[in-house]
């Protein structure tokens, strides 16, 4: 009788009790990311998902410096746009950089430093050329034609119908008609693709292979990147729960906006299948944010800009109210995170829309827990006042001992003590708020090259140790990639990490 009214007591503890649900979803959680598989991250797979596109080094947002091989000068837009496109700069920064829009293999829109387009003046009517346009349309699309033995050689054709010419450095016309490769040539040019800024997000392979091939590309990427196996793994590994970064794109439906493929969806409907097949939680994270919410490829970007503010509150939190909706009431939802990674966002903007989404996820669900993501460019404990007014919430801080100059030369030891350290007492101050706190990233990957094997276990093992503090739990990324420390999986199979 005594044993009875004790698990009586416990479970009516655990409904009562404001701290319940760490009892009935074992916190902290032990997860994965299943980075690159409904949000595409290109630089994580091998072989590539773009080697068949073709001009696959011209993808959308790749940035392109032209130079006239004539006169030795870049093309530049004056005060970065707004007026006429001249070439009179000895050499290339901000200002004689354009961002590539893909319209097809050959077809783009140039986009300038103050996110102007370049076009022909008089939205077509004369053959001067200028960045005044606020969005592309057939006067501001010009081809590209490579020669054949020199691809970064290359004469540029307007919708007129003729090329590009250089007459001086404060002429540029499209009012050519030769067809001379010679370099002294006015209408010839020598392109520069900027190392390092060729993206390869969603938006970038869709568009790359366009509406006909990109289709059956993602389906295939989605069923075989992630299957069943793989949550077989990970239980049987010691991970008891999923982050699953998705795109806004995925509560379109089937026919999302172009260039996205609709399907993630019912890859998504599969990933909770498998995760309650195998005693797992799913965390729902929206990774990519409409406008972009930090520029880089993995929010979905077209071009490299972050623009999600204001204007495109209504339509993320539509998104969250979709996915609380459709998911809200699964028995192993884990959470629902609001949006990945926010950096140069206006903080107000992200506050109001936190409430919103929070409000959205809670009309579907009164008790799922709601991760809200600090600012990548903000001190991790800027939201700790705000998070107050709410309940069951989570704060997610991302830990890198990368992209900071302060630990290219730390050596192994410095790096494990930095995580016990520093990383130890940014992690409490965090937990130190009303809203658990979460590790939603981290990964085995330093800056150290040739570490031993002995130096990156203990590295691994100090952040297990550190992060295992975290009240809701820790995320490694990802469980899958080419490079073995960003991988769980390959961590595990190789003896690295132990759970």
């Amino acid at each position: 009788m005594g044993y009875l009214y004790f698990l009586s007591f416990l479970f009516a503890l655990c409904l009562s009790s404001p701290h319940n649900v760490l009892f009935a979803q074992n916190l902290p959680y032990k997860v994965v990311n299943l980075g690159n598989w409904l949000v595409v991250e290109g630089w994580m797979q091998e072989p590539s998902l773009f080697d068949g596109i073709v001009s696959k080094d011209l993808l959308d947002g790749t940035q392109v410096q032209l130079k006239s091989t004539k006169f030795n000068k870049y093309l530049t837009s004056e005060n970065g746009g707004g007026a006429d496109v001249v070439a009179n700069r000895d050499s290339a920064s901000g200002w004689e950089t354009f961002k590539l829009w893909r319209i097809s293999d050959s077809s783009f829109n140039l986009r300038v430093f103050n996110k102007k387009f370049v076009g022909l003046e008089n939205h077509g009517g004369g053959n001067k050329i200028e960045a005044v346009s606020d969005s592309p349309n057939n006067p501001e699309t010009f081809e590209i034609i490579r020669d054949d033995n020199d691809p970064f050689k290359i004469r540029i054709k307007a919708s007129n119908g003729h090329f590009l010419q250089v007459g001086s450095e404060t002429s540029v016309t499209a009012d050519y008609e030769g067809t001379n490769w010679d370099e002294s040539d006015p209408s010839v040019f020598r392109m520069n693709i900027v190392p390092g800024t060729t993206l390869q997000g969603e938006y970038q392979l869709t568009n790359g292979y366009g509406p006909n091939r990109a289709p059956q590309i993602m389906r295939d990427h989605w069923s075989t990147y992630i299957t069943e196996d793989d949550f077989r793994f990970m239980s049987e590994n010691g991970l008891n729960a999923v982050r699953i970064p998705v795109g806004w794109w995925i509560a379109k439906g089937p026919n999302p906006p172009k260039p996205f493929v609709g399907g993630s969806l019912a890859a998504l409907d599969n990933a909770f299948i498998w995760a309650q097949n195998h005693g797992m939680k799913v965390i729902i994270d929206l990774h990519a944010a409409e406008g972009s919410q930090n520029g880089n490829d993995h929010s979905g970007t077209r071009d490299g800009y972050t623009e999600w503010g204001d204007s495109y509150i209504p339509n993320t939190v539509q998104v969250i109210d979709f996915l609380a909706e459709r998911y809200g009431n699964r028995p192993n939802l884990g959470g629902i995170e609001l949006m990945n990674e926010p950096q140069g966002v206006n903080l107000e903007s992200l506050k109001k829309y936190y409430k919103e989404a929070y409000d959205a996820v809670r009309k579907h669900n009164p008790s799922a827990y709601v991760i809200m993501s600090n600012p990548l460019d903000a001190d991790s404990k800027v939201l700790l006042s705000f998070v107050k007014g709410f309940d069951r919430v989570v704060i997610d801080v991302h830990y890198y001992n990368l992209y900071s100059s302060k630990f290219n030369n730390m050596t192994a030891q410095q790096n494990i003590d930095y995580i016990r350290n520093e990383r130890a007492s940014d992690l409490s101050g965090v937990s130190s708020s009303n809203a658990l706190s979460f590790v939603g990233e981290w990964t085995g990957a330093w800056s150290i090259k040739g570490a031993s094997k002995e130096d990156l276990k203990r590295y691994a093992q100090a952040q297990l140790d550190v992060y295992s503090r975290a009240t809701f739990g820790w995320a490694y990324w990802s469980y899958k990639c080419r490079y073995m420390e960003w991988s769980l999986k390959s961590m595990i199979e190789n003896g690295y990490i132990k759970l």
